[in-house]
C-alpha cells in the first residue's frame, strides 16, 4: 500500500494551499496524495430549494476535488493524486481520513494584521483527535516561501531550504516529535534549529532579596540540559546541522518569532483524554494561531 497524504479539501484558497504543499511533501517523501472533499447533507428543506438543492451540492462535491487534482497534475507531474469524497461532520471524517494516512494537510484561514493563522474549530477538533501528524498550512502559502532568497534577494523555489524549527521540552523530550523534525530537516537538507524557552522559578524573588542572581546559572543549566537531549538525535542524523537556541521566556514566543525564518515549524502535542475531552495543548495552541510557515502537530504518548 503507497504511502498517502491526506488532505482536507473544501475548495477555499487555504485548501487549495494545503493542497500544494502536500504535494510538495509528497514529492520529497515518495508519497501519493489523496484529496478528500468532506460534505454535509442539504437539510430536507433546503434541497427542495433551487440554489442550494442536491443537483447545486453534486455539482460542486464533485468539482472541487476534479479541478484542485488537475492542477496539481498540472505543477506536479511526479506525484501521484487521487480524490475521495465522503459524508459527515467534517471534523469526524477527517480524523478517520487521518487514521489511514501518514500525514494530514489542512488549510487555516490568516490573520489580517497579525499575518499568522486563525485555525478554525473543526481544525481544531482534527488536531485534538488524531495521532497522526497534522499540518496546518495558510492561504497563500507557496514554494518559494519555504526557500532562502537567491544572491540578490529575490525569492526563488531552486535555493535551499529555510531551517525547520522544532519546539522542545527538555522536560518531557517526546521521541515521535524528534524524530519527525530531525527526518523533515533531513528530507530537505535544511538546517533543524530546536528551540526551547523557560521561565524562572517562583523561588526567584527570594533569590534575589538575598543577594543572587540564578539567572546566568539557570541558563547554564537549561543550555546543558538542551545538548543531552540532542545528542543521540545528532548522532543518529549526522547530515543534519543543529543550531540550539535555549532562551528565558515564553516558549511559544520564541517559537512564533523563529517561524518567520522557517520552512517549517514542528510542535508536539501530548495525547491525553480527560473528563471534559481531548486538549491540544497552551504552546502547540498559540503556535497554530499565529506562526507564519506551516506547522505540524505531531502527536505523542
Amino acid at each position: 500500500m503507497p504511502r498517502t497524504i491526506a488532505v482536507g479539501l473544501d475548495g477555499s484558497p487555504e485548501s487549495r494551499a494545503a493542497a500544494r504543499w502536500a504535494a510538495r511533501e509528497a514529492a520529497l517523501r515518495g508519497a501519493v496524495v489523496k484529496l478528500v472533499h468532506v460534505w454535509q447533507p442539504v437539510p430536507e428543506p433546503m434541497a427542495q430549494a433551487p440554489l442550494v438543492g442536491a443537483e447545486t451540492q453534486q455539482h460542486w462535491t464533485e468539482r472541487i476535488p476534479r479541478e484542485a487534482a488537475e492542477g496539481l497534475a498540472l505543477s506536479h507531474p511526479g506525484v501521484e493524486v487521487s480524490t475521495e469524497q465522503r459524508g459527515g461532520r467534517p471534523a469526524e471524517v477527517l480524523a478517520e481520513v487521518a487514521d489511514e494516512a501518514e500525514l494530514l494537510v489542512l488549510g487555516s484561514r490568516a490573520l489580517s494584521g497579525i499575518g499568522g493563522y486563525l485555525v478554525g474549530s473543526v481544525g481544531q477538533a482534527v488536531v485534538a483527535r488524531t495521532e497522526v501528524p497534522v499540518v496546518v498550512v495558510r492561504a497563500g502559502e507557496q514554494a518559494v516561501d519555504e526557500h532562502l532568497k537567491d544572491p540578490v534577494g529575490i525569492p526563488s523555489a531552486a535555493t535551499a531550504f529555510r531551517p525547520v524549527v522544532l519546539g522542545l521540552d527538555t522536560g518531557s523530550p517526546a521521541e515521535e516529535v524528534l524524530a519527525f523534525a530531525f527526518e523533515e530537516a533531513q528530507r530537505r537538507a535544511a538546517r533543524l534549529t530546536v528551540v526551547q524557552g523557560w521561565n524562572l522559578p517562583a523561588s526567584y524573588a527570594y533569590t534575589m532579596a538575598g543577594g543572587y542572581d540564578p539567572r546566568e546559572d539557570l541558563a547554564r543549566a537549561q543550555a546543558g540540559a538542551l545538548t543531552e537531549v540532542l545528542l543521540p538525535w545528532r548522532k543518529k542524523y549526522p547530515d543534519v546541522e543543529v543550531d540550539e537556541l535555549s532562551r528565558l521566556g515564553s516558549p511559544a514566543s520564541h517559537l512564533i518569532d523563529a517561524s518567520h525564518d522557517a520552512s517549517l515549524v514542528v510542535v508536539g502535542r501530548r495525547v491525553r483524554r480527560g473528563p471534559f475531552g481531548v486538549h491540544i495543548g497552551a504552546v502547540t495552541h498559540a503556535v497554530m494561531h499565529h506562526a507564519t510557515a506551516p506547522v505540524a502537530v505531531v502527536a505523542h504518548h
